[in-house]
């Protein structure tokens, strides 16, 4: 009886390692779907980065200007606050949407690119316009 339970002990066990090990094809494809997957990040990462972000680049932009003179001149600091949150919410909707769908037609690199050579023109454009 010994040697027959060894021998069911150890055909079990080779069903075990049978069992247990992974099919290549299958790590393959999880290594490559891993590869592939960019990082998600969670919404507080995302939300206080932007923030920040466009915090900072308005501060003394030409919006806040016109929104102070506006305010200063019209006595109604609450309606001036109001019109310029609603504009400032439109054109940043326009740019978050023209942003993904450029996301999906432009790797990230294009798009950095992209994005770097607009800004040169720009800046180039102002730089000839301050000269001029």
């Amino acid at each position: 009886m010994d040697t027959l339970e060894k021998k069911l002990t150890e055909q079990d066990k080779d069903k075990d390692i049978e069992l247990s090990r992974p099919d290549v094809a299958s790590l393959r494809e999880e290594i490559q779907h891993n590869l592939v997957k960019q990082p998600k990040l969670g919404f507080w990462t995302v939300f206080s980065s932007t923030f920040i972000t466009i915090f900072l680049a308005e501060m003394g932009d030409k919006t806040q200007l016109v929104t102070l003179l506006m305010s200063a001149e019209s006595q109604s600091p609450w309606i001036v606050f109001a019109g310029a949150a609603i504009a400032l919410i439109f054109t940043s909707l326009l740019g978050v949407l023209i942003g993904y769908w450029l996301s999906k037609k432009l790797s990230p690199k294009t798009l950095d690119l992209s994005v770097a050579i607009l800004l040169l023109i720009i800046t180039g454009w102002l730089i000839g316009d301050v000269i001029s």
